[in-house]
């Protein structure tokens, strides 16, 4: 199981302690790219635009990556269904391919008008999140922000989002060097996209923020304890 998996898997289902998933290395120092092509991809968005234009909740919960699918229930996901837009037509824009993910964007037409979609496939095309226009969450906008001052390289800042058992696992310096090498890898930096809650109100929230480099667009997982508080990212310590 690649590490954005096994951070999600474990996230859902599991208490997690601050320190024990930092020593994880992040998956993009160590994956090759998705395996998902984006032909793959948009088949498997649209299969998913129309089961959420259906409001057919058992249709996205088939359609949800292995890891949350038994941590999700079918009732949860008809209740956000009913409680967005109607839709009445969707398209695909754009398939950009990460490391082990996908990130779909998408443009939805409702009462109001087009919304933009962002929608995050598995390696098998199944379902991680997905967002449909909106307001950021308090824990979106923070993982975007957090995202969006390592770019800038506003390191002690950055740092001081964690929380503190986790700030002393990762000082400043410790996150120049992480992110510095993530964007080499990766190509350079280009922009922070998006930010989409995976798994909201529990002991363990997850965000996935979107994040597009030269040669991937991909994921940085966030995990906020409930508090609001992140204690866990996909940086590893271990690279210097």
């Amino acid at each position: 199981m690649k590490l954005s998996a096994a951070l999600l898997a474990l996230s859902l289902v599991a208490p997690v302690s601050p320190g024990l998933l930092s020593v994880a290395p992040v998956a993009a120092q160590e994956a090759d790219a998705t395996s998902l092509t984006p032909a793959q991809a948009q088949a498997a968005t649209e299969l998913l635009l129309a089961a959420i234009q259906n409001n057919d909740a058992a249709a996205v919960h088939s359609k949800l990556a292995d890891s949350i699918q038994s941590s999700v229930s079918i009732e949860a996901i008809q209740k956000r269904l009913d409680s967005d837009l109607a839709i009445s037509a969707s398209r695909v824009v754009k398939v950009g391919s990460g490391y082990s993910d996908t990130t779909v964007d998408a443009l939805i037409t409702t009462s109001k008008g087009e919304v933009p979609a962002l929608l995050i496939l598995d390696e098998e095309g199944k379902l991680l999140a997905w967002k449909i226009g909106g307001d950021d969450s308090p824990i979106e906008a923070t993982a975007q922000s957090f995202t969006e001052e390592l770019a800038a390289s506003r390191w002690v800042q950055a740092r001081s989002r964690l929380q503190i058992d986790f700030q002393k696992e990762l000082a400043p310096g410790d996150l120049e060097r992480k992110w510095t090498k993530l964007t080499k890898v990766s190509g350079g930096f280009r922009a922070v996209k998006d930010a989409v809650v995976a798994s909201q109100g529990g002991e363990q929230q997850l965000v996935l923020v979107c994040v597009e480099f030269g040669n991937a667009t991909t994921n940085l997982f966030v995990i906020f304890d409930d508090q609001g508080r992140i204690i866990n990212v996909d940086i590893s310590r271990d690279f210097v």
